[in-house]
């Protein structure tokens, strides 16, 4: 199969440095967990060690003033970040880049970052595709360790949120304090529809400005690129600072002129480029996450400390 590729001095016309790099900035626009998470240094390899603290000291009161004083000591394990690779083909007919009055660019890219942060975030939230290198979803993870509230598990809404045992609590029970949501639209209606004893909205809004939606005083993300299931959950509480993830820095475009581009699933060809008078931009990025989940004091099992908590639809009946 013969694929040409047309240089990086070739394509300038079309893909300038600084505009490559925007998709660098726009990516984490376009994804819920990058505007919550930390964000690491680039990756200069494919593989990054996070050297987690799995002990913590201990201290002693000692015995008069000749006592012998006690020893302790602190451990560290090694958690990795594995870069893998998000890509995405665009076709285009040469027609539409033919017309300079097109701004080509300016339609795809944005179409880009939403599709590179829907899957990331789907990755990040529940597994979804996931590569095999890469943790389990938030949710998944959750789930395991018992950080989990069914809608009416409590008097009201507020309760499942806010209350004891509520998804709040969950996540303070493990020593993390919540800096942080990311919700399913339809909890927009829900929150506005909470009413106190005289009827009136617990969740205020003002006719001056919109809403922004908070709980406990932190922020309510409610992503718009498709990666929230609400049959999965509805709320995802967390201190997301815990979450940590870093790019390769090696995103990379490629157009293709003389290729032809299969149905992943079945293998028949979708676009014959020279046959139809077309090219490919081909878009790839490389990115890892991890959660390190150091010990704290407040919770030192690994098994039930986690630092996210989910609010899931009510349990099947």
């Amino acid at each position: 199969m013969a694929v040409n590729l047309i240089q990086r001095t070739d394509a300038e016309a079309l893909i300038p440095v600084e505009v490559a790099n925007e998709i660098i900035q726009g990516v984490p626009q376009m994804s819920a967990v990058m505007q919550l998470g930390t964000r690491l240094p680039n990756m200069t390899a494919k593989q990054k060690r996070l050297p987690v603290l799995n002990s913590l000291p201990m201290a002693y009161f000692v015995n008069g003033d000749t006592g012998r004083k006690q020893t302790t000591k602190v451990d560290w394990k090694n958690k990795f970040l594995e870069a893998e690779e998000i890509a995405v083909i665009v076709p285009i007919p040469e027609a539409v880049l033919d017309d300079s009055e097109y701004d080509i660019w300016g339609q795809i890219r944005p179409r880009i970052e939403a599709a590179f942060g829907e899957v990331f975030d789907a990755a990040v939230l529940y597994g979804t595709n996931k590569p095999s290198t890469w943790p389990d979803g938030i949710v998944t993870q959750a789930t395991a360790k018992g950080k989990v509230v069914a809608l009416g598990t409590g008097n009201d809404l507020y309760d499942d949120i806010m209350a004891e045992g509520g998804v709040i609590d969950l996540v303070e029970q493990s020593g993390f304090m919540v800096n942080g949501h990311v919700a399913a639209m339809s909890m927009r209606a829900k929150l506005r529809g909470l009413r106190d004893a005289d009827g009136q909205p617990i969740f205020k809004a003002t006719m001056q400005e919109g809403t922004r939606y908070q709980l406990d005083g932190e922020p309510m993300i409610f992503p718009q690129n498709g990666s929230v299931d609400p049959t999965k959950s509805l709320l995802i509480a967390g201190d997301w600072r815990q979450l940590v993830y870093a790019i390769r820095q090696d995103i990379t475009y490629k157009i293709l002129t003389e290729a032809v581009i299969q149905d992943p699933t079945t293998g028949d060809i979708v676009y014959n480029l020279a046959q139809q008078d077309m090219v490919a931009l081909r878009c790839v990025m490389r990115l890892a996450w991890q959660i390190p989940n150091p010990i704290n004091q407040q919770d030192r099992d690994e098994e039930t400390r986690f630092m996210f908590s989910v609010l899931t639809p009510p349990a099947s009946p």
